[in-house]
């Protein structure tokens, strides 16, 4: 990958959206903030960071030509691949169905996470929507970000695999925080209670600290702006959904941004360096 030499130095604030377990939302979740980001008036890029079964394009009915798979083999750079969502969203689109995309080294991670300083994009907010589980591409794109977004259900599946996934972070990764996001929820009730479940556990056996950042409700109008190759807080805006990850978007933008680099890898580093030299 060819190292652009105009790279923005503006300070970007990297969120990963994550989960221990599949199905729980993490896509729709990563897509809806995003878009609602966009909404007010931030400039935002949504890297669709499942790399072997990415999904971003497909729900927004994305034509692409040139994904992530073709910028790792050399046959274009990573500012060729970008696709314009809506509203303005940059999306880095990944791969589906290629088993190498998953079979990534963690030397590869790090070239990835890299390249995104390389591009000369002006933008506020990065969302990294991962894959689930422990694979050695989820926990690097995790401590790459910021802030952790963990999404859980009120499932015990869900809520024993989180455990599992931030236990790995927090021990191996040096991962100490994380933003929980209960989805797909009857009521706040609810969420309250699933995160207590998570709190318990978790403050027996992890060194880390949890915050509820959001209850997301069941909402039929998820599924059909899916069908409609939208996003709800765009085709639904008053939908009860909408209105709580618009809730969570304006949440999102009191959130810091390190004035120093974490001094390990990080999405965007060289941009924190050098804001930092400036003051």
């Amino acid at each position: 990958m060819a190292i652009d030499e105009r790279t923005n130095k503006r300070k970007v604030k990297v969120i990963t959206v994550t989960g221990g377990k599949g199905g729980v939302g993490k896509s729709s979740v990563s897509l809806n903030i995003a878009v609602a980001l966009t909404l007010l008036g931030k400039k935002v890029m949504l890297f669709d960071a499942d790399l072997g079964l990415a999904n971003i394009d497909v729900m927004l009915g994305l034509k692409v030509d040139k994904n992530l798979g073709h910028v790792l083999n050399g046959e274009c750079e990573l500012k060729d691949i970008l696709q314009t969502g809506p509203h303005g969203l940059r999306i880095v689109p990944a791969s589906s169905g290629l088993k190498q995309m998953v079979e990534l080294s963690v030397e590869q991670h790090a070239g990835l996470i890299r390249a995104f300083s390389t591009l000369d994009e002006d933008i506020d907010y990065f969302i990294v929507d991962t894959a689930a589980g422990i694979s050695d591409m989820v926990l690097s794109f995790c401590r790459a970000a910021q802030d952790v977004l963990m999404v859980v259900c009120n499932e015990p599946t869900s809520v024993a695999d989180a455990y599992a996934q931030m236990k790995v972070l927090s021990r191996d990764y040096g991962v100490k925080k994380f933003k929980i996001i209960g989805n797909q929820l009857h009521s706040l009730d609810e969420g309250k209670l699933m995160y207590q479940k998570l709190v318990a556990v978790t403050e027996r056996f992890i060194d880390a600290t949890l915050e509820l950042v959001a209850c997301i409700p069941v909402d039929m109008n998820m599924r059909k702006s899916i069908r409609q190759r939208s996003c709800v807080v765009d085709l639904f805006p008053t939908s009860p959904a909408a209105r709580a990850f618009k809730t969570l978007a304006n949440r999102i933008t009191t959130w810091p941004i390190p004035d120093v680099a974490g001094g390990h890898l990080e999405f965007f580093v060289e941009n924190l360096i050098s804001a930092d030299k400036k003051n």
